[in-house]
């Protein structure tokens, strides 16, 4: 089942992210948003992917939530508020404000982060391509994707050479701020070197020849993929017809 969703063509699997997201901004019941959320998790139960979409799910998207949370309930001052200690007071209001704000932000993060989980960015490079997407805007697409993944290994890569020359790269937060400011020379000097190899590789291969390339690899749609189309344009409208949420 996993290695067929992964086969899914990459604008069905954007539509299912776009259906959930247009159903998350214009429902205004909470119970909506976890519904959706519960959709992401079974999506990506289905996917083979939902260890790996909860470890990055509690690493950023949880961190945020929780954050909104303390920050709308006991930092921000409503009519409500009730002082509990110092600084930091009790809001009903706020408590009301940020469930409904967290369980948006929720339901749209996890399938965005479902989408790429499942998506390869060779796959959509190929379905823009085929699209015929200017071949300038699909190259920006796909930097724009993968340039996250790149610095974060290439930081690795030198957090590693620095802690084998001896600098300490763990421990306490001061100790981790010391190791941040001599590390970013070199992340930014070795992403200059690597955009000018990665122009003259474009170059070399051909990049700006006004000629009709020939792919090596290609995405077909199949039945299943317009199915899957037809299921959620039917979900939005009756959505909508019924009357959001």
């Amino acid at each position: 089942m996993g290695k067929a969703i992964d086969n899914w063509y990459p604008s069905t699997k954007l539509m299912i992210v776009l259906t959930v997201i247009i159903i998350s901004m214009f429902s205004t019941a909470s119970i909506m948003q976890y519904v959706l959320f519960g959709l992401t998790l079974l999506l990506s139960i289905c996917s083979g992917k939902i260890l790996r979409f909860l470890n990055t799910f509690f690493k950023s998207i949880f961190i945020i939530v929780l954050f909104i949370f303390l920050v709308q309930v006991f930092i921000v001052k409503n009519e409500d508020s009730r002082p509990l200690w110092w600084f930091i007071s009790y809001s009903k209001i706020g408590l009301d404000t940020s469930i409904g704000l967290s369980s948006r932000i929720v339901a749209i993060s996890s399938v965005i982060i479902w989408f790429f989980q499942v998506t390869s960015v060779k796959d959509i490079v190929a379905a823009l391509e085929k699209a015929r997407i200017p071949k300038k805007v699909t190259f920006v697409i796909s930097a724009t994707i993968q340039l996250v993944p790149q610095m974060t290994k290439l930081s690795q890569t030198i957090s590693d050479a620095q802690r084998a020359r001896g600098i300490e790269t763990e421990g306490s937060v001061l100790v981790r701020m010391k190791a941040f400011i001599p590390m970013m020379g070199p992340l930014v000097l070795t992403s200059i070197q690597q955009t000018d190899e990665r122009v003259l590789t474009l170059e070399a291969r051909g990049f700006s020849a006004p000629l009709k390339k020939t792919a090596y690899y290609s995405l077909n749609k199949t039945a299943l993929d317009y199915v899957i189309v037809l299921v959620c344009l039917v979900g939005l409208i009756a959505y909508f017809v019924g009357g959001p949420l």
